[in-house]
């Protein structure tokens, strides 16, 4: 029902009688605009959620999130500085994005250590976060004032002018990283039980750990290169995926597909003709239900 709502509804309505057999305007705005927009959310938002597991399961803190590990706003922040000050980098946005989504996330990791229990990671990733968004809005107020609207929409997250070439980029990154986020999962079981379990069984949890980190990182800067930085996905995602089984891995892609579909659809069709930024209605839910598992959790130790 979602695909069919994303592929039907919006101006012009397409019926769904019409909708395979469109003519016209109507094929234009489902084959050329609606469904790579649509089939970009789907992979986009898979890749969050599965980003997402890896991040809290590797970390063992369910607020380890792109977004608070300063991965999403360092692969963002590269990406702007590349457009405003007109840097033209081979594989663009592409390869700004990795390499902004590494230090990122190699800034947050030192920072963050010596931190002591779930909230204190939070504060500080939250304090990288905001220095590197801080970064990235400086980056933007230097932009020519033609493209300042075009970036700040990419900078909330957006699906905004999506072709058939952003969808096979996407597509192709994510399809190489697929194969090795799958050989990353029976590791990932293990460090969930801790660096003794994993040392136990003959894992080298630092080794282990690193890789799956990259492997989550890559994910995300695949994500963030083309559609901006849309919020939460990854700590909505396996949260979701916690209350159907044990936060496995096809869980969190689905249910990341799904909200970020969702989401899209939302932002574009319920205050047209004003569209809303897919990433400012992910965060709002994101950050609502975050500190409810962070009251959650203090309920449970008795804080």
């Amino acid at each position: 029902m979602l695909v069919l709502g994303s592929l039907m509804l919006g101006t012009p309505f397409v019926g769904i009688n019409r909708l395979f057999v469109a003519s016209g305007i109507e094929n234009v705005v489902v084959v050329e605009l609606r469904a790579p927009r649509l089939l970009l959310g789907l992979l986009a938002g898979g890749a969050l959620g599965v980003a997402g597991l890896m991040l809290q399961e590797s970390l063992r803190n369910p607020l380890a999130v792109p977004e608070l590990l300063g991965v999403s706003g360092g692969s963002a922040a590269a990406v702007t500085i590349c457009v405003v000050f007109g840097l033209n980098v081979p594989g663009a946005p592409l390869l700004p994005a990795l390499v902004g989504a590494a230090a990122g996330a190699a800034l947050t990791l030192l920072a963050v250590r010596g931190a002591v229990g779930p909230e204190a990671t939070l504060l500080v990733g939250a304090a990288v976060s905001a220095a590197l968004q801080a970064v990235l809005l400086a980056a933007a107020a230097l932009a020519d004032s033609r493209d300042q609207g075009v970036l700040i929409r990419y900078l909330l997250g957006s699906l905004t002018g999506t072709d058939w070439a952003d969808v096979l980029v996407v597509g192709g990154g994510l399809a190489v990283l697929a194969p090795v986020s799958v050989l990353c999962l029976p590791a990932l079981k293990v460090l969930r039980l801790g660096d003794e379990t994993a040392a136990s069984t003959g894992l080298n949890a630092g080794r282990a750990r690193v890789l799956v980190l990259t492997v989550a990182c890559l994910l995300i800067a695949v994500v963030v290169g083309f559609c901006g930085p849309i919020a939460w996905i990854g700590f909505l995602a396996p949260q979701l995926a916690r209350l159907v089984c044990t936060a496995t891995a096809v869980w969190s892609m689905v249910f990341g597909a799904l909200l970020v579909a969702a989401a899209d659809l939302a932002a574009r069709t319920v205050l047209y003709p004003v569209e809303l930024p897919v990433g400012g209605l992910t965060a709002a839910i994101g950050v609502t239900v975050g500190v409810l598992v962070v009251l959650r959790r203090r309920k449970r130790v008795g804080v």
